[in-house]
């Protein structure tokens, strides 16, 4: 008990890790109990920080700040407009007419299900393939009644999404504008002596700055990429999957496992077991292999020097704490903390031991 009273008081004896703490945990206390109310803000406040590569490029070039500023603003306006105008519309309306043909869509999944003994009779009886669409019906009319129930939501959820698109993009114009005042003024509540807290964002921004940059970069490559390979092949709903293949990155392994139950199923819906299915399958197994063997590496290099067992693990803890949006910001949260213990391990180096001869006479005569 000593030994861990004297590490304990060791470690933090040190006022630069103290502060570090106090302010780590002061703003997950401001995200976990304000999160809801002030989601607006936050969101504003993530995407601003984005923006800030293209700010920080632009200044570079010497172009004036107000100029950068006004490039940055309308550029993520336009974005922004080309969405919702653009994108957006096209995958709606393919998830609304998946929703819409639900039934149709049942009907022809359980014929396919059905048609499974008679053409696969060693693989597959009757009796286990009606008992599967047996359980399948009975859950298919589970998420019917929760798409009813959401439904019933919508008028709030609509008025939620005009909020946001009122207040983010004005709060984002205003961030990009006064950053240097408003990163002042959060300076003047920390201490002068910040040297450790202001080293670990100096690192955790390089990091999360270049993982942003490549990972917008792979969203639409792989997106795209999906999109015209499944158009190819003849797909229903290729633009709702190649979105859904190009957002699954986001979420390293996990992503890939989940979004290739959609595809397959639909593939499956589409043609039964006949090549086509097998064409899609295969297509999507090797755009994602090309991904993460490839495209990612190239996009990446170093910037998140992460262990792919680390990524896993800070999937599954952040995911469990903050649900949807942990998962979302896995990788940055897990390269903070990589900072932090970074920084723990260089304000704490273990002692040296000096090797000692064996033989040496321990205390030798002068």
């Amino acid at each position: 008990m000593n030994y861990i009273g004297n590490w304990f008081r060791k470690r933090m004896s040190d006022p630069q890790m103290v502060l570090l703490g106090v302010v780590l945990l002061t703003i997950s206390a401001i995200i976990y109990f304000t999160g809801r109310i002030l989601a607006p803000v936050f969101a504003a406040v993530i995407i601003a920080y984005l923006l800030q590569s293209i700010m920080q490029r632009l200044e570079n070039l010497h172009v004036p700040r107000i100029i950068a500023v006004l490039i940055v603003s309308l550029g993520f306006l336009a974005l922004l407009v080309s969405l919702f105008l653009g994108l957006i519309p096209v995958v709606v309306a393919q998830l609304s007419e998946l929703v819409q043909q639900a039934p149709a869509v049942v009907s022809r999944l359980q014929q396919q299900l059905l048609d499974l003994p008679v053409r696969y009779p060693e693989y597959f009886t009757e009796s286990q393939v009606s008992e599967f669409v047996s359980r399948l019906g009975s859950e298919f009319v589970g998420l019917g009644q929760k798409a009813i129930s959401f439904s019933l939501t919508s008028v709030l959820t609509l008025v939620t999404v005009i909020v946001y698109l009122i207040l983010v993009p004005m709060m984002v114009v205003f961030m990009i504008r006064d950053r240097a005042l408003l990163t002042e003024w959060f300076a003047s509540f920390l201490p002068q002596d910040r040297q450790v807290t202001t080293d670990v964002w100096t690192e955790v921004n390089a990091s999360i700055s270049n993982y942003v940059d490549g990972k917008v970069l792979e969203i639409m490559i792989i997106g795209v990429t999906s999109f015209l390979v499944f158009s190819l092949l003849g797909l229903e709903y290729a633009v709702l999957l190649g979105a859904i293949t190009g957002f699954s990155v986001l979420i390293p392994y996990i992503g890939a496992a989940v979004v290739t139950l959609p595809v397959a199923l639909l593939a499956f819906i589409q043609w039964g077991l006949e090549p086509s299915f097998y064409y899609v399958v295969i297509a999507y197994l090797v755009i994602q292999a090309l991904d993460g063997n490839l495209l990612a590496p190239l996009l990446f290099s170093e910037a998140v020097d992460l262990h792919p067992v680390a990524i896993i693990a800070a999937v599954l803890l952040f995911g469990g704490l903050w649900g949807f949006w942990g998962v979302f910001f896995a990788i940055p949260l897990a390269t903070v903390v990589k900072a932090v213990l970074r920084a723990w391990r260089l304000r704490n180096p273990e002692p040296e031991v000096a090797d000692v001869d064996a033989d040496a006479d321990p205390d030798p005569d002068p």
